[in-house]
């Protein structure tokens, strides 16, 4: 990639021509809106799952348990806000995100960088004085990770960006885990792979029906490079890889039988979904694909605490 769009100048992000105008009026909702809470809120969700499927010692106080929720949160809001900041030229020209504050001229810059740095820091902070290094120091690296590998490194370089950038979206649970014991279990190991294998068909269902956007902003996501054709393809590929995954909680023993028929149901519907995709030539069946597999993480994640609450009460 050649092209200026495909490589931003840290130095002109830092102090663009923009920082320079006045900052408008402050507005909490813009400040809120650079969390990204639509991602924030699955991260959160999953990450209260790897906590409570967590096999600890002791139960968590209850104080220590919110204040991790929290910290999770704000890491990932942070890192969502740095991102924007990064993104913003790119943001200026996609129609999903020119209405965002930093492309609409409602906040400046630099003070989206000084929010996103001051929670980053913050967050992870907190979270060793608050709970334990271990879960800092993965709350680190996955801020890290997303700010630096995926978003300033992969996202503009490769359409593998997803692909190796996800595994910053996939912490959370593994976060969660470490919270509860201080440790990293092969459960949380479990739960990372399944988010890790979801992220390609859910990311490349979206960059097929907002292909055009991906193109105008010099983005060289899946379906821009390779062709449609070839993303349906690997689409396919991810989704018939994390279907057994899914089912691997059953086979380690962290869950029962309850979630088994639970994980083969939806992953039968989610396997059904794909092959639409690999057979359609439109974009209603990737747009179907994409709202499925939000609903699909999060009940994959959800009869995981019912099927330990039924096991809890039986016994």
């Amino acid at each position: 990639m050649t092209s200026r769009s495909h490589h931003v100048d840290l130095a002109t992000n830092l102090a663009g021509p923009s920082d320079a105008a006045r900052e408008p009026r402050f507005s909490v909702r813009d400040y809120a809106i650079l969390l990204k809470p639509r991602v924030m809120s699955l991260v959160v969700f999953t990450g209260c799952v790897g906590m409570l499927m967590a096999p600890a010692a002791a139960p968590l106080p209850i104080v220590t348990a919110v204040a991790a929720v929290f910290l999770i949160a704000l890491g990932a809001g942070a890192a969502g806000a740095i991102n924007m900041w990064y993104d913003r030229d790119i943001d200026r020209v996609m129609t999903r995100t020119q209405h965002r504050p930093l492309p609409a001229g409602r906040l400046s810059p630099r003070s989206a960088l000084v929010f996103g740095l001051s929670l980053a820091i913050a967050s992870v902070v907190a979270m060793a004085l608050l709970v334990n290094t271990v879960a800092a120091t993965l709350l680190a690296v996955t801020i890290v990770y997303y700010v630096l590998i995926y978003t300033v490194w992969l996202k503009r370089r490769t359409p593998q960006n997803i692909v190796i950038g996800g595994a910053s979206g996939a912490l959370p649970p593994v976060i969660g885990w470490a919270a509860a014991t201080g440790h990293v279990g092969l459960g949380a190991v479990v739960l990372f792979l399944i988010i890790f294998l979801w992220t390609p068909p859910h990311s490349w269902a979206l960059a097929l029906f907002r292909r055009s956007d991906y193109h105008r902003a010099g983005v060289p996501m899946m379906p821009v490079v390779a062709g449609e054709r070839s993303t349906r393809q690997q689409m396919f590929v991810y989704s018939c890889l994390l279907v057994p995954v899914t089912l691997a909680p059953l086979l380690i023993g962290m869950s029962g039988a309850l979630y088994g028929v639970a994980a083969a149901i939806l992953g039968a519907l989610f396997l059904y979904r794909a092959l639409q995709v690999l057979r359609a030539r439109d974009s209603e069946a990737p747009k179907a694909l994409f709202l499925f597999s939000i609903l699909y993480l999060f009940l994959i994640f959800a009869c995981l605490l019912v099927d330990r609450a039924v096991a809890l009460a039986v016994w």
